[in-house]
């Protein structure tokens, strides 16, 4: 009986265990031997899975003759790993039985768990402000009624705060629609050096007023990429005013472009357009986290310096649309640089 029962085994394609009516395995995939760590045929299921909601499942399906589902809950050593378990009553000439299969759903779980992140991180980033203004509008229809004076400061900090609310919605609008093209690589050829000169231009006004000199190390001659200019003007628009921001008063930010050249980042021929720094710099603990939606350093100087947090996650999916690679290199006190890596071809 189990040398049929194997193979058929063997033609699911995912964990699979044939349970009999006294609860022990008669047959098991190649695959279920490698999730539980060694050959479950001929063993009794409680000593394989240990997990109750499991174990009931297969007692359930067993007694009714009717598909049971449940959870099982592992890990890999690199992180949690979450498995539908189908239970479905099974019978051959051979015998009766339980088929146990283990689909892995981890990728859906996550996917379900960031969205859940998505939707508390948008809510709480517009509830801060909502609170603010509902707060002033209500004291300007009370006690500020008649003051002059604190009426037109409530309505500073009302302005600043609905413009808050107004770059959030931007951001995720930009950031929704950057998604919905990122499989769809441009084709049209950029001189990429005059993109990120006339990018760089529009932020003089905001260096100045940090005391921020921006330099220039790029070729006199044009270089020619693949790409969206709006989306790539963004990229450097992002990383430019990041660098001013978060740079400190009197720094330097550096804009560079070196290539066309054979890049091991992409092991083809490349340009890097690079955004140097002279800054506090960056604990290399928040490096990997860096391009998540909200994730910030410190949320506290991020949002005085009017960041939504999403501008590192669009610079990463346009790259990403790009078919090219972000490249963040920094550390405390040494300032920050990052790197975009766009393929010539």
């Amino acid at each position: 009986m189990t040398q049929g029962l194997d193979g058929l085994l063997e033609a699911v394609p995912m964990p699979a265990l044939f349970v009999g009516a006294d609860d022990r395995i008669i047959a098991a995939n190649a695959a279920a031997a490698r999730l539980f760590g060694q050959p479950p045929a001929g063993r009794l299921l409680t000593t394989v899975v240990r997990q109750p909601t499991v174990l009931h499942a297969v007692d359930g399906c067993r007694s009714s003759l009717e598909a049971r589902t449940a959870r099982y809950l592992t890990n890999d050593e690199q992180q949690d790993v979450t498995y539908a378990v189908n239970c479905g009553y099974v019978a051959l000439h051979e015998g009766q039985g339980v088929l146990t299969c283990f689909e892995d759903v981890t990728h859906m779980e996550q996917v379900g768990q960031m969205r859940r992140d998505f939707v508390a991180n948008v809510s709480h980033e517009l509830r801060t402000p909502l609170t603010a203004l509902l707060g002033f509008i209500e004291t300007l229809r009370g006690p500020a009624r008649d003051d002059a004076a604190a009426r037109e400061r409530f309505l500073g900090i009302m302005e600043h705060e609905a413009e808050r609310m107004n770059r959030l919605v931007r951001d995720l609008l930009s950031l929704s629609q950057v998604e919905a093209e990122e499989r769809m690589r441009p084709a049209n050829p950029v001189n990429i050096v005059e993109l990120v000169e006339g990018a760089s231009r529009t932020l003089t006004h905001l260096a100045g007023g940090s005391d921020v000199t921006i330099v220039h190390e790029m070729p006199e001659s044009a270089i020619m990429v693949p790409a969206e200019p709006d989306q790539l003007r963004q990229v450097v628009t992002n990383l430019v005013e990041n660098a001013i921001k978060y740079g400190g008063r009197g720094g330097t930010v550096t804009l560079s472009i070196t290539g066309p050249t054979q890049d091991p980042a992409l092991r083809a021929e490349a340009v890097r357009i690079c955004v140097r720094d002279t800054g506090p710099g960056i604990d290399p603990l928040h490096i990997p986290r860096l391009t998540e939606r909200f994730y910030r350093v410190d949320s506290h100087r991020s949002r005085e310096k009017g960041g939504t947090g999403l501008g590192l996650a669009i610079v990463k999916h346009i790259v990403n649309r790009h078919r090219g690679r972000l490249l963040i290199d920094s550390a405390p006190g040494e300032g920050s640089t990052f790197c975009i890596v766009l393929p010539t071809s």
